[in-house]
């Protein structure tokens, strides 16, 4: 009988695949920007307008300066990570549902200006990963939820309007596709091929 082994020097690397693409994405596209000295933010979400809907795709790739980059590039790689080593069945769905969902909602409910950076994703990942220790209540799972509360608790405030310069609307939509993804998920009988 095999026995389960929580750390996987295959699992890690097949885990790290799709959020070190993504993060190399966002940081090639900021070096870009500085390099040119050429803002993208015009390639952000503004919401209600037809010309810039294809923000819904640019958006979580631009960012604001270098502080907004790290800030949304640490915590988004970790999660992702995470996502994709315990919940790799899943793990493309519910990434592509937080990517593109949060920001049409972005889009369609937004306050009127331009709308850049991850954090829409980063909300949408760790909701997703605290919600999955509440609706599977594994040992796993909540361990999982239970760690990440820990680390990243305190940004769940996040989700409430507070600094006019925040897009606390990108916040509260992925809080609110990251819980209906892990309420749609949670269901199902095997989340991970290990």
């Amino acid at each position: 009988m095999a026995s389960y082994k929580f750390i996987n020097s295959q699992r890690i690397n097949k885990s790290l695949i799709v959020p070190s693409r993504l993060g190399f994405l966002m940081f090639l596209v900021f070096l870009i920007e500085i390099s040119f000295n050429f803002r993208l933010n015009f390639l952000g979400i503004l919401p209600l307008s037809i010309p810039h809907i294809f923000g819904v795709l640019f958006a979580p790739l631009i960012h604001g300066g270098f502080l907004h980059l790290i800030s949304n590039l640490v915590p988004f790689f970790i999660l992702s990570f995470l996502l994709y080593y315990f919940y790799d069945r899943v793990a493309d769905h519910v990434l592509l549902n937080v990517y593109l969902v949060t920001n049409l909602v972005v889009w369609m409910a937004g306050r009127p200006y331009f709308h850049i950076g991850s954090s829409g994703l980063v909300y949408g990942l760790l909701f997703f990963l605290i919600s999955m220790g509440i609706f599977r209540a594994t040992f796993q799972s909540v361990l999982i939820a239970i760690s990440i509360f820990i680390i990243y608790g305190s940004i769940i405030y996040g989700v409430l309007p507070s600094n006019g310069r925040i897009s606390w609307e990108s916040h509260l939509a992925g809080a609110c596709v990251g819980v209906v993804s892990a309420f749609y998920n949670s269901r199902k009988v095997r989340l991970s091929s290990f």
